[in-house]
């Protein structure tokens, strides 16, 4: 399994934003199984029940070109995803789905599934990514497929934790991990430990996690997946920053930044650099926050990332605020009030323009 699918399985319910998929092409005859943001799975489900509420057209016969049929749609929605229109290849998995349905290929439809529920997710149409994860874990529950199962069970805990619903997703992640541990699947025991982690964490259990992340850890080297790895330190950098180990903290997230350095793996990249200016911040080490802080910025404009750039000027702003610098401070929150508008970010504009307005008034009780 690549790095890059393993990516597509993060959960990334440490971050706020999104997930970014990557715009590997996906095989339907070799498929893997993507993960992205869904919603609660019951447990009962069955595959056939699920299935009787769609509405096939009836064929006594199977033609031999249907199978063709369907996976050239399949191939087709690959094309359209990647192409970012999701809306047409949800027309051509709607159709595949229909034919796989006449072929009786459950396997087949689990898969389209999948992906109809990232074109879904891309959409904002997060009622029918529900309706499509449901079908999908129905059907790997349906052909005992365990290893669909794990990962189906890491997708229904990844949105609950999105939601709020921090108990349901734990017990979720706890299913995929009795899973992964009974069929001894490394990669499924590294990803659901690490779930489990985020999730006893968003509890309060930190030293819980942290046992959960070390025991991820020594799954995710073993499948030499650096971004995984680099995603779980991440993860562990958090919980140590929670209890105050700031040794800890920041060993760990310096690990977390050389990784996603070596893979440019983006998003983690910026995830522990965060964490790091957290970390040495809180110990006094101003000088070394502000220096990751303008790697950010650097890094932020090589991707040419208005969001990122938005997020490190604001956190400029925080950090000179807390120094008491309010003239600096007020500097970057104007600088990131331009962005948000460039970007038409109404809600960060507003709380950025109730932040300068804080830094004004504190200016002008120094000046009295």
């Amino acid at each position: 399994m690549s790095c890059t699918e393993t990516r597509l399985r993060e959960v990334f319910m440490s971050q706020t934003q999104l997930p970014v998929f990557s715009n590997r092409r996906m095989s339907l005859r070799y498929g893997f199984y993507i993960l992205f943001f869904i919603l609660l799975m019951p447990v009962t489900a069955n595959a056939s029940d699920i299935t009787r509420q769609l509405h096939y057209p009836k064929q006594q016969r199977v033609l031999p070109e249907v199978r063709d049929n369907a996976d050239s749609l399949v191939r087709i929605a690959e094309l359209y995803l990647q192409q970012k229109a999701p809306a047409k290849a949800v027309d051509s998995l709607l159709q595949a789905l229909e034919l796989f349905h006449v072929k009786k290929d459950l396997k087949a439809e689990g898969i389209t599934y999948d992906l109809l529920s990232k074109a879904y997710v891309d959409l904002g149409r997060f009622k029918e990514a529900e309706d499509a994860i449901r079908r999908r874990l129905a059907v790997a529950r349906d052909i005992q497929d365990l290893r669909g199962q794990i990962f189906g069970l890491n997708n229904v805990g990844s949105l609950l934790l999105q939601q709020g619903e921090v108990v349901p997703a734990k017990a979720a992640f706890e299913e995929a991990v009795s899973i992964a541990n009974r069929i001894k699947h490394i990669e499924g025991q590294g990803l659901s430990l690490s779930n489990l982690g985020l999730a006893n964490a968003r509890l309060g259990n930190y030293n819980r996690a942290i046992k959960l992340y070390e025991q991820a850890l020594i799954y995710r080297r073993q499948i030499n997946d650096p971004i995984a790895e680099a995603n779980t330190y991440n993860n562990l950098g958090e919980a140590y920053l929670a209890v105050g180990d700031y040794q800890n903290t920041i060993g760990t997230f310096g690990y977390a930044l050389r990784l996603a350095k070596m893979t440019r793996d983006r998003n983690n990249e910026f995830r522990a650099i965060d964490g790091l200016v957290l970390a040495h911040t809180s110990v006094g080490r101003n000088e070394r926050a502000s220096d990751l802080l303008g790697q950010r910025l650097v890094l932020a404009r090589e991707q040419q990332n208005l969001l990122e750039e938005l997020k490190t000027f604001e956190s400029y702003a925080q950090f000179y605020e807390k120094q008491g610098n309010y003239r600096t401070a007020r500097n970057f929150y104007e600088r990131a009030i331009v962005v948000s508008r460039t970007l038409d970010d109404s809600k960060r504009e507003v709380h950025l323009v109730d932040r300068l307005t804080r830094i004004l008034k504190k200016q002008g009780l120094e000046k009295s």
